[in-house]
């Protein structure tokens, strides 16, 4: 697993986390930050947050709003409360990346999006997530520009 994705990873574990409690992502990250500051860890086998994990979670943080009507308007048939919790995680790194990183292609972002989904989700969730982000993509260039 490449750095990138254990990175994506580690973003998943804490907007899941802040999603499930109904916090601010920012307080998980910080919590974690806090645990690996102290020499200690953020929970049984936990691992360092990373740069690029903490730029997900402060960019979805950021971002939160234009990133779920995205996802909303691209998730017929669902709303974000009917998702489960972990494609909603999935969905708002890759719309992130998507629409705000320049540095992440798009079919790397959907690829890494739906791999979080089969290992992590149900079984419908990576046709599921591939769908949605399949939408997204087509307008990215756009989503990008507008910036």
């Amino acid at each position: 697993m490449s750095a990138r994705s254990k990175a994506r990873k580690r973003a998943l574990d804490v907007l899941f986390a802040a999603d499930a409690r109904s916090v601010d992502p920012e307080s998980i990250l910080q919590e974690r930050l806090t645990a690996e500051d102290a020499g200690g860890t953020a929970g049984v086998g936990a691992v360092p947050m990373g740069e690029y994990a903490e730029e997900l979670v402060r960019g979805v943080r950021e971002h939160i709003l234009r990133i779920d009507d995205l996802i909303a308007e691209h998730a017929e048939g669902w709303t974000l409360d009917r998702m489960p919790a972990v494609d909603r995680a999935i969905l708002r790194i890759a719309t992130y990346e998507l629409a705000y990183s320049t540095d992440v292609p798009p079919a790397v972002a959907v690829d890494e999006a739906v791999e979080l989904a089969k290992s992590l989700s149900t079984d419908n969730s990576p046709r599921f997530v591939n769908g949605v982000l399949g939408q997204i993509v087509t307008i990215a260039p756009r989503l990008r520009a507008s910036r």
